[in-house]
């Protein structure tokens, strides 16, 4: 009598008894952290090269995926600089950004719209899912989550009209709370509905920001394209890896056009209650894990100003 064909079974790789305590060691290192964060919510917001590489959509996605497995409640922001500029150049419509954010003309409105919400947005849900069916696209639009108003950009101190590109003023997230607790991972573009009715340009990091504090967050995470905030840009590569909610405030005005709304999201959030928010470089592989799950850490990350109910830093708790 024959045997039975028995079930495929994944095989394991054959690793040395070094290689394996190393891992164990690893992931003993990263129980404190677990502990931390399980149950929590993570706000990350998703930009910039990471977006583009497929190698560090791939990182991304998992990074992701492991966080929901690990019990960790992730929610992802997302922008889309690079797709809409490169659309709106296919129509022949110019791209313009004044203190840092795209001017947004009615018609080039519609294009931010179409490629966010159409393209960007599934894409991401069906990068995550390839991983496991858990993401689930949003807009700002949606369920009224985000309402904006119109926000000009500050050029030389002085304020300049941008078109469509809206300030969140309110947040519903009871939506994004509903898809939290049946255990999805919400992907949400950066597009708001205005009182007047308009569509808005919302800055992915302000999105993001806002997002966290009505959420109850426990951590905001920029992914960007530097390693951080640079202590003395262009003399010094030297990142800073921790800077209080004050300290930031006041290097504000001075900092890289580029790097205002990035480091304004985390002084919001911060300010709003978010215990920590880190700016960090999305192109190093697996960043969210190495961000949440060590000590270490990297990039540069936003805490309150020191107080009695302070929560203990990462970086040396």
């Amino acid at each position: 009598m024959s045997r039975p064909a028995q079930p495929n079974k994944p095989s394991k790789p054959v690793v040395s008894a070094q290689v394996a305590a190393q891992q164990a060691a690893t992931l003993i290192d990263a129980l404190p952290w677990l502990q931390r964060f399980s149950g929590k919510v993570v706000v990350i917001k998703y930009g910039g090269n990471a977006m583009i590489a497929p190698e560090l959509q791939r990182s991304f996605a998992e990074d992701v995926m492991f966080l929901r497995y690990a019990g960790v409640r992730p929610v992802v922001v997302h922008g889309g600089g690079p797709q809409i500029t490169e659309h709106l150049l296919r129509l022949g419509i110019p791209s313009e950004f004044r203190g840092g954010l795209r001017v947004t003309t009615p018609e080039a409105m519609r294009v931010v719209r179409m490629v966010l919400v159409g393209q960007v947005n599934g894409d991401i849900v069906n990068l995550i899912n390839d991983h496991g069916a858990f993401a689930v696209g949003l807009s700002g639009e949606d369920a009224g989550m985000l309402r904006a108003e119109r926000r000009p950009a500050l050029v030389d101190g002085a304020p300049v009209d941008i078109g469509q590109v809206g300030d969140v003023v309110a947040v519903d997230p009871s939506a994004v709370t509903a898809l939290l607790d049946a255990g999805r991972i919400p992907v949400i573009a950066g597009v708001a509905r205005g009182a007047d009715g308009l569509s808005y340009n919302v800055n992915a990091d302000t999105a993001a920001a806002s997002l966290a504090a009505a959420l109850g967050a426990e951590k905001l995470i920029v992914l960007t394209d530097v390693a951080g905030l640079y202590s003395d840009w262009p003399r010094s590569s030297e990142v800073i890896t921790e800077i209080t909610a004050s300290q930031l405030a006041a290097l504000l005005p001075g900092l890289a056009a580029g790097m205002v709304p990035k480091m304004e999201a985390c002084l919001r959030a911060v300010q709003a209650g978010v215990p920590s928010a880190t700016v960090m470089d999305g192109r190093a592989p697996h960043a969210l894990l190495l961000e949440i799950f060590t000590t270490e850490g990297i990039g540069t990350m936003v805490l309150p100003d020191p107080g009695p109910d302070a929560v203990a830093n990462r970086r040396n708790s």
